[in-house]
């Protein structure tokens, strides 16, 4: 069974309880390294300026603390594989509907592939494949 390493729990351990919740749950089935939890300052302006964030500071929900986002990628990452990235994500949103439903999370999980959950992703402008926020 995948588990989560040191840096990969210290970033969801910066995360809101549900988030930690999911990926906790989705560990166990599906090998995932987490990213990035909370940004601080300068973190989340070299994102914005580097354009991997449309964000600036205070802005993202990776600012909040806890932060109400996490990146979180398939293991092994390949960025190029877009296709796993996306069935990965429709993995942790299931998972998450699941346990939103059963009341075992009190959010619903927002994907960055799909902003305006409409299960269409090819309208999205914006694409945040590893990014995942409560909402």
């Amino acid at each position: 069974m995948p588990q989560f390493g040191k840096r990969s729990t210290a970033n969801l351990n910066e995360a809101h309880a549900d988030l930690q919740t999911v990926f906790n749950e989705v560990i166990k089935h599906f090998d995932c390294t987490v990213i990035e939890g909370y940004r601080c300052e300068a973190e989340q302006n070299e994102a914005y300026r580097t354009g991997k964030s449309k964000a600036k500071f205070g802005q993202s929900k990776h600012n909040k603390t806890p932060s109400h986002a996490v990146d979180v990628c398939p293991y092994p990452i390949n960025w190029s594989d877009l296709n796993r990235m996306r069935y990965f994500a429709g993995y942790v949103v299931g998972i998450a509907a699941m346990m939103k439903g059963k009341g075992i999370i009190d959010h619903n999980i927002r994907w960055g592939g799909d902003w305006d959950k409409d299960t269409e992703v090819k309208d999205n402008r914006f694409q945040d494949l590893p990014h995942f926020e409560i909402y």
